[in-house]
């Protein structure tokens, strides 16, 4: 991109998520308000990257300005990083309390937890992309199952449903992504 987006200092997030949207909003306390609009977007097939980005277009065209996105993957290393962007799908043919039995007939059960958070500045313009990984293990469900996976994605001997809130957006997948996302906000947000 030829030159930095201006961001106003009010932005839509684009999620019908009210636990995600509390999660994003304590983190960037202080660098944005974001207040949130749940649209229904269509979602392509493809990697994150090219789902998030696709997601950031879609959503600038809809209500014609400033958007934030973002798209989380669980990715199993023993199924080649599957399911990926489409473990929403899985959670909810499933649940939390039944995911771990993906990885019954394999060895390994670790897993990357990925955050891809886009902005796009309004429509025809390119979203920029921040990502956050966390490494840890699919695990049987244990804690509050509130939250999508987080009862069942374990990062060194806890569930992120077992952590504190604080604990886990400084370790999380979330939180890398929006760490990075904050710096960037701080320097072009008018």
């Amino acid at each position: 991109m030829a030159s930095s987006p201006a961001v106003p200092k009010h932005l839509n997030f684009i999620t019908g998520n009210k636990n995600k949207l509390a999660e994003v909003q304590a983190i960037l306390a202080g660098v944005i308000e974001l207040t949130n609009q749940n649209i229904d977007l269509v979602e392509i097939q493809g990697t994150v990257e090219e789902v998030t980005t696709d997601k950031a277009r879609r959503a600038a065209d809809a209500i014609q300005g400033p958007v934030l996105v973002e798209d989380t993957c669980l990715c199993f290393k023993a199924m080649n990083d599957l399911p990926g962007p489409y473990i929403k799908w899985f959670l909810l043919s499933l649940g939390p309390q039944n995911l771990h039995k993906m990885l019954s007939g394999f060895d390994d059960k670790s897993a990357s937890a990925v955050c891809t958070f886009a902005y796009c500045e309004g429509p025809g313009h390119d979203p920029v992309l921040f990502q956050g990984r966390t490494e840890g293990k699919l695990v049987e469900s244990r804690g509050s199952t509130v939250f999508g996976w987080d009862s069942c994605f374990e990062y060194e001997g806890l569930t992120y449903a077992e952590m504190e809130k604080a604990e886990k957006n400084k370790i999380s997948h979330r939180g890398k992504a929006l760490e990075k996302l904050k710096g960037w906000l701080a320097e072009q947000v008018q």
